[in-house]
């Protein structure tokens, strides 16, 4: 899983649990519907304004949407945790 995976996981659950569809998140986080489809199916890696945005509409913090990735400075590579089974 790559943390861009990860990332469209996260940001899909809090969408579901807001009770958004992709088209009233974007609306209500100026981005167009497709990148909120990009940003869920991993086809994009946000930019650090579009996590911002997306966390204050989905009332949660930009770490949660990050949740379970890291780097590891060491090995130069980012560790990637599974999210859990919904």
């Amino acid at each position: 899983m790559t943390p861009q995976e990860r990332f469209a996981a996260n940001l899909r659950r809090a969408r579901l649990a807001a009770g958004l569809s992709q088209e009233e998140l974007g609306y209500r986080c100026d981005l167009h519907r497709t990148e909120v489809s990009l940003l869920e199916r991993a086809g994009r890696e946000p930019r650090l304004a579009t996590i911002v945005k997306l966390a204050a509409v989905l009332e949660t913090s930009p770490g949660a949407l990050c949740e379970g990735v890291s780097w590891m400075a060491k090995a130069r590579r980012f560790a990637v945790k599974r999210p859990p089974r919904a």
